[in-house]
């Protein structure tokens, strides 16, 4: 996930004598959070135009889809200094105008919240947790305005704060523009707490975990444990730390019954939810903390130029996603095994899955890994009502780019003695460090350098990046050592997505893949499979039946019900394609040392 790149010391301290003198003042009650509303205000001083422009988002940082967050404000009024009633109208579903300020105006409205996790807002007597976009107003011409943010914690709760926004006094805190104010998830709970030290040359940063759950004290210490390991992973894989904010950098973590299964960075924290305990689903969640800390180099500063600026108004797109998100989801992964909260097993074992998903999806039919990145709009929490053909038409850029920097990584290692490792810090040291925005021709000729072999790199990308070549995985995992093959060879299948059996048929939930003998068949999604070969099907020990002594390239007679029809046709039936990775038996001493190599801790903890 994504946010927004800025120089923080350049906003601050070289905004003309104008800008300086425009202030945001944010006030955040909640009287009324069992019922998961607060109240809230927010003043703007030194308005400039006669008609204040006041928005609420339509997207996120981290995020590419629009979420429309004013459907869930209202009772909206203003106010001027001596607060006389203003004219306030809604100008557009997200914007209200205010006349007759004379300068300033103070907009005051209820915000109703009830979904936590790293988009939305959720509030309840346990908690108010708020992303930005989602919380608060803004204003036009406000965009380098300072603002102060006052939390008043609701009388009686032991809410503390948790947040990347620099603490002034008591419960106020500050933003030194606006980009970065919406940037900054904040968290008020009674959390867990502990932070650490990192040192980096000469720079000593402070890592901080908050966590708001139902665990117990010895879980949470685990979590924050496992947690300093996969932190120490990935400053090895840069070997540099970034330069944080005000000096830290804040996990902020809510697990509990009414949050939902998230992760999204941002430049100095990370929002992490889930409804499952720690006790349920530790490793999952941990493998999120991975994914998104990755970010604190990979997008919040190493970041692509078509996301610069990031735009709170409409849907944000950009071709990079697979380098951003994708290989982010490569080193989430990794760092698990590299840090030991993951097994060797283990990790070797998950790689099925995305390599079936990779493999054996037909999106790479329709698009290249690029234009995967860019169908983001449509796909990140996007919601829609009607159906889509994307099971046919789409791989995620997260899986498709993780697997696409798994062959870089290995491909790297065989033939030029370099690693995705030597890859990411020569990005790092080129647009990360210096916060330059790059472009896929930066990418492109960055692999070129590292590599030694310019005309290799421009192959690389016009096979598997802008084009659609699938890389040879069997070989190149063979060099750690390791077998993909199939993972039921010889068995039937019809080919169908997941089936529902009861005792009118077997109903297909979801729509055909456009390579399966049951979409060759003609057969859709909500069709009704009743019968195969004259077997009747109502429980999946009768399909068992139908193609017991059946072998792939066999033909079958299906009859099916579609629109209260019943129909017939002929079906031949493909294997199973499913895929597994094993570690091959009677490794030599090379694949083994170079599957330690790549798996093994960078780090000296």
């Amino acid at each position: 996930m994504l946010s927004k790149f800025y120089t923080l010391l350049t906003l601050v301290f070289l905004s003309t004598p104008l800008l300086a003198q425009q202030k945001v003042n944010y006030s955040l009650s909640f009287p009324n959070a069992v019922h998961h509303e607060a109240e809230i205000s927010v003043t703007f001083s030194s308005i400039t135009s006669d008609t204040l422009e006041v928005l609420m988002s339509r997207s996120s940082p981290g995020r590419y889809a629009l979420h429309e967050f004013a459907k869930n404000v209202y009772s909206v009024k203003a106010t001027d200094a001596q607060s006389k009633a203003l004219k306030v109208w809604k100008a557009t579903p997200h914007q209200w105008n205010v006349i007759g300020h004379n300068g300033t105006a103070t907009i005051t409205y209820t915000l109703f919240g009830d979904h936590a996790d790293g988009t939305y807002t959720g509030i309840d007597e346990t908690h108010a947790h708020l992303n930005m976009p989602a919380t608060l107003m803004h204003a036009v011409g406000f965009d380098n305005a300072p603002a102060q943010v006052t939390f008043n914690i609701p009388e009686g709760s032991n809410w503390k704060v948790a947040t990347q926004l620099k603490h002034e006094q008591g419960n106020t805190y500050f933003a030194p523009n606006f980009q970065y104010l919406m940037d900054s998830p904040t968290e008020l709970s009674n959390f867990d707490f502990a932070e650490w030290t990192v040192q980096d040359g000469n720079k000593t940063q402070t890592i901080q975990v908050t966590l708001h759950h139902n665990g117990t004290k010895e879980q949470f210490n685990d979590y924050v444990q496992k947690t300093k390991q996969i932190v120490a992973e990935q400053h090895a894989v840069f070997q540099d730390m970034p330069d944080f904010d005000f000096g830290r950098y804040t996990f902020i973590g809510c697990y509990m019954p009414q949050a939902a299964g998230d992760g999204m960075e941002h430049r100095n924290s990370t929002i992490v939810t889930s409804s499952r305990s720690l006790a349920e689903a530790m490793t999952g969640q941990l493998n999120t903390v991975s994914h998104e800390f990755f970010h604190a180099w990979n997008v919040e500063r190493l970041r692509p130029r078509t996301l610069e600026p990031f735009n709170f108004q409409e849907a944000n797109m950009t071709e990079a996603l697979w380098l951003a998100e994708g290989f982010t989801s490569y080193y989430g992964d990794l760092t698990m095994a590299r840090s030991n909260v993951f097994s060797q097993q283990k990790y070797i074992s998950d790689l099925a899955g995305d390599l079936n998903y990779v493999l054996l999806s037909p999106g790479s039919q329709y698009h290249s890994l690029i234009e995967m990145s860019l169908q983001a709009p449509f796909v990140d929490a996007a919601r829609s009502v009607d159906q889509v053909n994307r099971h046919n038409t789409f791989i995620s850029y997260y899986t498709y780019g993780s697997m696409i920097g798994l062959a870089l990584d290995l491909t790297l290692r065989r033939d030029y003695n370099k690693t995705l490792d030597d890859f990411m810090q020569a990005l790092w040291r080129k647009y990360g460090q210096t916060e330059k925005p790059y472009t896929m021709a930066d990418v492109e000729a960055t692999l070129g350098e590292v590599s030694g072999n310019a005309k290799w790199a421009s192959g690389f990308f016009q096979d598997h990046i802008y084009g659609s070549k699938l890389p040879d995985y069997e070989a190149l995992l063979a060099l750690a050592g390791l077998e993909l093959r199939k993972a039921n060879p010889g068995k039937p299948t019809l080919g169908t997505t997941a089936l529902r059996f009861d005792k009118s048929g077997a109903t297909i939930m979801m729509g055909t893949y456009v390579t399966s003998a049951a979409y060759k068949a003609g057969l859709e999604r909500s069709d009704v499979i009743t019968e195969i070969n004259g077997v009747k099907l109502k429980k999946e020990k009768d399909l068992e039946k139908a193609l017991k002594n059946k072998k792939p390239g066999n033909t079958v007679k299906i009859t099916y019900k579609r629109l209260g029809q019943t129909r017939t046709t002929d079906l031949v039936l493909d294997e199973v394609p499913t895929l597994e990775v094993v570690i091959r038996a009677g490794a030599n001493q090379e694949t083994t040392a170079l599957r330690n190599a790549w798996l093994g801790s960078k780090s000296n903890q």
